[in-house]
């Protein structure tokens, strides 16, 4: 997604957004609510009546400014259809008429709000920043070549391209190319330490023809262990080598079809949201005092500072009612002020549609709330009264 202008002041305000990727018409879904107006251009059908009395239909292309009230996200096509009212003067439609409007990939659009919240600011962040989704990182490298690469669900990103001239390997001057190739797999190394966020990273692929990767590799970790970088001794698990033709970036495609490597890179996708559930389903079992979901005990434990890890579906952001979001917005902003991590799953994962079942919303508790468990079963007990 590329931010064209932000002009958000005290909750209010407007953005500009152009769609790149169809992973952004979902960010664009999760971002907007109804009541929210949406400037974009679009297609309308004009009836035009000629002197003699008779008509002619043509299509215009125009700028429409809607107050959305129906919004509909087609998965498969990754259309966003906007239906709602005119709002502003239009030559070719009358104010308050009905228009629907189709979101589109690389066509700019205008979203105004009156109240931006923490979860919709944050949603552009991560849509407009791949770097926060790519959980994969690739080096593609050959002697002399080698290319940087991030890898989000959606795309990829050359983050650096080091080409290094390596003096052939001559009869008794052997030492001009050990010099060269040292220089070129620094270079490459430096690349990895600046354009790699470890934090988001759960793989880097490292590939190469022949025993390029295999030289590097050894290079990386003896600088590694003599120049103390903790970086990568901490992260060394993390990587895997991988063989490909070339060191040119289309080389990353058959690298990417390797079968060990698809499997490890299911693995990072939404990786730690995955990893939460599977916490949270283990407490539920060993220490059930310490895990709970629903929104009235999940509330109750953030009330008392006593969540480590919520769990919250995307789904909860997407409700019509106002005051219903900023219940759940408030409870992501009070549990990270108390320190805790919060994860939110976005509904077109298995994770998040797992989570779903459990009401969209789950916390681990950093310490035992025994009185939450008796409140559950007061519950159980009124309504088994009720019957």
């Amino acid at each position: 997604m590329k931010l064209v202008s932000k002009n958000v002041d005290k909750g209010q305000g407007t953005v500009i957004l152009i769609p790149e990727e169809s992973e952004d018409m979902w960010h664009a879904y999760n971002l907007i609510a109804e009541g929210d107006s949406v400037r974009s251009t679009t297609i309308r059908k004009v009836q035009n009546e000629t002197a003699t009395g008779s008509s002619t239909s043509s299509r215009v292309r125009t700028t429409l400014t809607i107050t959305v009230e129906t919004i509909d996200f087609d998965t498969q096509g990754c259309v966003l259809r906007l239906k709602g009212r005119n709002i502003e003067e239009n030559q070719y439609v009358k104010m308050g008429a009905y228009h629907t409007l189709d979101l589109e990939l690389n066509r700019k659009f205008e979203l105004r709000k009156p109240e931006w919240d923490s979860i919709a600011l944050e949603r552009i962040e991560m849509a407009c920043d791949p770097t926060q989704s790519a959980d994969v990182a690739a080096v593609v490298m050959q002697e002399g070549l080698a290319h940087v690469c991030l890898i989000t669900p959606s795309m990829t990103l050359v983050r650096s391209k080091i080409e290094v001239n390596i003096p052939r390997k001559r009869k008794g001057n052997i030492q001009q190319h050990e010099k060269g190739l040292s220089k070129f797999y620094e270079s490459v190394m430096q690349g990895i330490l600046r354009h790699v966020n470890f934090d988001v990273v759960k793989c880097v692929l490292v590939a190469s023809p022949g025993f390029v990767k295999d030289q590097f590799m050894e290079y990386m970790f003896q600088q590694a262990v003599k120049l103390d970088i903790k970086l990568l001794l901490d992260n060394k698990s993390k990587f895997m080598l991988v063989h490909s033709s070339s060191g040119f970036k289309h080389s990353l495609r058959e690298v990417m079809q390797e079968p060990a490597v698809m499997s490890k890179i299911s693995d990072t996708k939404a990786a730690g949201e995955v990893k939460a559930l599977e916490q949270f389903y283990t407490m539920l079992q060993c220490e059930p005092s310490k895990a709970f979901y629903g929104k009235k005990h999940v509330t109750a434990a953030v009330e008392a500072q006593a969540v480590e890890t919520l769990l919250i579906s995307d789904n909860l952001f997407r409700c019509q009612d106002v005051n219903l979001r900023k219940e759940y917005v408030q409870l992501v902003e009070n549990v990270r002020d108390a320190g805790g991590d919060v994860k939110i799953f976005s509904s077109m994962h298995i994770s998040g549609e797992q989570l779903s079942q459990l009401t969209g919303i789950a916390a681990i508790l950093r310490f035992p709330m025994p009185e939450l468990e008796e409140d559950s079963d007061d519950d159980a007990n009124v309504d088994s009264d009720s019957d």
